[in-house]
């Protein structure tokens, strides 16, 4: 069978946001029921924004859990999408079930944490006041890096079980996003969570800092999950020719512009001293 160039999109009979809720819904109920509870829980996050003036290294202290909310709901409803590349049958296969389960425990002990910590006024990141904090931190790394490794399970199955009318664009657009956020986003983490951003506000919506600030490396590392799926939707829709060596080329600019964002992330940062451990 030829490769399809019908947009992947297609199966939701349009764009509204109803029909595709439900094609997410048919794709990966759990994931997708997951992501909606993270973004409905952004609501109350906000009124508490508006009404706690706490502040964590100057930042209010609601901020942190808004951001996490956000991006754990994105990153569920994108995995649930990415279901749908999988052939039916094998979509509830046990590997990918534990998978789906995995990430969802994982993704609630963190934030579960962190809204914790907001509400008690303290930092659950570069926290290291005490035995529990130091635990706990390492503990939200581990859990970060087991996230980001669900998406090396998805991409295998697209690999070896994908539907088989899915054009070349597209498969290898998901499958290059899916690798990459465990290879960029779980590689830049590592270095991130021992080295701490500047304090205060930074840049509207994200906090970034022009210096010594690893968090824009890290962003493109976990959002790769969603660049590189765009960059093959847009050769399937404009390039279908161009297929995978499109988004091969794609990826090669991709991981140069990282490297170039960590390398200006690396200048003026220095490691996070641990209470009484040797610097």
């Amino acid at each position: 069978m030829p490769p399809s160039l019908n947009p992947p999109l297609s199966t939701t009979n349009g764009l509204s946001p109803a029909a595709w809720l439900g094609e997410a819904l048919h794709r990966q109920r759990e994931l997708t029921l997951f992501a909606l509870l993270m973004a409905l829980a952004l609501l109350p996050t906000f009124v508490a924004m508006g009404l706690d003036d706490r502040v964590v290294r100057g930042v209010n202290v609601w901020a942190k859990p808004a951001k996490f909310m956000a991006s754990l709901s994105l990153f569920a409803l994108c995995t649930a999408w990415f279901f749908g590349l999988v052939q039916p049958a094998l979509r509830r296969a046990p590997m990918l079930r534990f998978m789906v389960w995995s990430l969802i425990a994982l993704a609630t002990f963190e934030i579960v944490y962190i809204v914790m910590q907001a509400a008690r006024g303290l930092g659950s990141h570069y926290n290291f006041s005490s035995l529990f904090h130091i635990v706990m931190y390492q503990a939200m790394g581990a859990a970060a890096l087991l996230l980001t490794a669900t998406q090396l399970v998805l991409a295998w199955f697209i690999v070896r079980h994908g539907r088989p009318e899915l054009h070349p664009a597209w498969r290898w657009g998901v499958v290059t996003g899916l690798v990459f956020t465990f290879v960029l986003g779980a590689g830049t983490g590592a270095v991130l969570g021992g080295m701490q951003p500047p304090a205060g506000v930074g840049l509207p919506v994200v906090g970034w800092q022009a210096v010594g600030d690893l968090r824009p490396a890290h962003f493109l590392g976990m959002h790769a999950q969603q660049f590189l799926p765009l960059a093959g939707l847009a050769l399937l829709r404009w390039r279908p020719a161009a297929g995978r060596a499109g988004v091969v080329l794609f990826a090669g600019l991709y991981v140069a512009l990282w490297v170039a964002v960590l390398l200006m992330g690396l200048q003026g940062a220095s490691p996070t001293p641990i209470p009484g451990l040797p610097r």
